[in-house]
């Protein structure tokens, strides 16, 4: 029987470990905390999962969650008129919703990751509480046959060199602030069903809002993506959760007065339900070396993080995991080199660089043609469709939202 070590508890890493236990592998799991101590935590992201990904939690039968969390079935733009503060229509130089193929969905990862660290524990997988540093893996990684290292902060991502061809920023694009809330109403224009709500200030940042399913049940997320020194660059050092709250609604009332008009009774999920913080969306190189000459292969987030300004990263996450579980049960018995490192962070590159150019593209201010999409669909239906439907498949962008020909020759298809 194969030893594996995973490191870090999260989408990934979870997911590649609950994979491995069902295939019969000895997987040792290493988490900084228990789960009752991320149960009873702070929110730790946003997330809302695409069919895809959804997909591949199906496969192994971890959709814990799936009847109990909102079927997100569309995903709407709205772009903010310049200097326009009235709360109606006629603010919106932009706004339209497309509608999903397959629904997507939100579980906060408190909620999930708790739950599915119980469960790896009760089928038997050795959890490790420990907050683990690169001494500890060089000790630990004589006693496995390969170490996967899926903890995205701190020590350990230095084991991985930065990849400057991949990472065209090298400060962060956005002031990132969460707010988990219950009692918001739902937008007026379609309140038949759940979508994601993207709203574009030019030149100021975005507001995505997003229902979810938290641990008092079902919540929406509202999450400002600030330009750095901008107006929306104002979560940093801010404690207090209700002055997060208050901050939060403060922004919203002041440049995208229709969200706020359905914000008004809301109140925070529980005093974890708030999050700030920024980093510099960056791709670096698969294998880490230890000090004892041992190799170590990163997972999702620790080797490409992207902004979350397209909503990838629990997506990328469980793609990864996908793409390394397939990995390891076709190497069967053979060592897990270096060579095969490199191969199977290829494997995960193939799809994970078309959301790197996608969200290195959102972070910039859009060129003409980008307008001119998203404002024609608004017009055509099919092309708000196929931009939502995006989220799910990035590679699509390349055939219609990069280079103005190929957008010019897709709307005139359309139209």
């Amino acid at each position: 029987m194969r030893k594996i070590l995973v490191v870090g508890a999260g989408q990934s890493g979870l997911q590649l470990a609950l994979g491995l236990q069902s295939h019969g592998y000895e997987v040792t799991l290493m988490s900084n905390r228990t789960a009752d101590e991320i149960r009873s935590g702070r929110v730790m992201s946003t997330q809302c999962m695409f069919h895809t990904a959804l997909q591949h939690e199906r496969d192994l039968q971890l959709n814990f969650w799936e009847s109990q969390a909102p079927r997100i079935e569309g995903l709407g733009v709205s772009v903010a008129a310049p200097g326009s503060f009235d709360p109606g229509p006629s603010q919106r130089a932009i706004d339209w919703v497309g509608k999903l193929d397959g629904y997507a969905q939100s579980v906060d990862q408190r909620v999930k990751m708790a739950g599915w660290m119980d469960a790896f524990a009760q089928r038997g997988g050795q959890l490790v509480v420990h907050g683990a540093a690169v001494g500890d893996l060089d000790y630990f990684s004589r006693a496995y046959d390969l170490v996967l290292v899926s903890a995205g902060k701190g020590e350990l991502v230095q084991m991985f060199a930065r990849d400057p061809e991949r990472s065209p920023y090298g400060e962060p694009q956005r002031a990132l602030a969460v707010a988990y809330v219950h009692g918001l109403g739902p937008r007026p224009e379609h309140p038949e069903f759940d979508a994601v709500r993207c709203n574009l200030v030019p030149g100021v940042g975005e507001l995505f809002v997003m229902p979810t399913f938290t641990t008092s049940g079902r919540a929406d997320i509202l999450f400002w993506e600030g330009v750095p020194g901008g107006p929306l660059d104002v979560f940093n050092g801010v404690k207090d959760p209700a002055e997060h709250l208050s901050l939060t609604l403060d922004l919203m009332e002041k440049f995208l007065p229709w969200e706020y008009a359905r914000a008004t009774g809301v109140e925070l999920t529980d005093a974890g339900g708030t999050l700030a913080g920024r980093y510099a969306p960056t791709v670096r190189k698969p294998v880490g070396r230890l000090p004892g000459g041992g190799l170590v292969l990163g997972v999702a987030d620790v080797v490409v993080a992207n902004d979350p300004i397209t909503g990838q990263g629990s997506n990328s996450a469980a793609k990864c995991a996908a793409a390394y579980l397939a990995a390891i049960l076709e190497h069967g018995d053979k060592p897990f080199d270096e060579a095969w490192m490199q191969q199977t962070f290829d494997r995960y590159w193939a799809t994970a660089q078309h959301v790197t150019k996608w969200t290195n593209a959102m972070l910039a201010p859009p060129p003409e043609h980008v307008l001119n999409l998203i404002g024609a669909a608004g017009q055509l239906q099919p092309v708000a469709d196929r931009f939502a439907n995006g989220f799910d498949d990035p590679s699509d962008f390349e055939n219609f939202f990069y280079e103005p020909e190929k957008t010019g020759a897709y709307l005139a298809s359309v139209a």
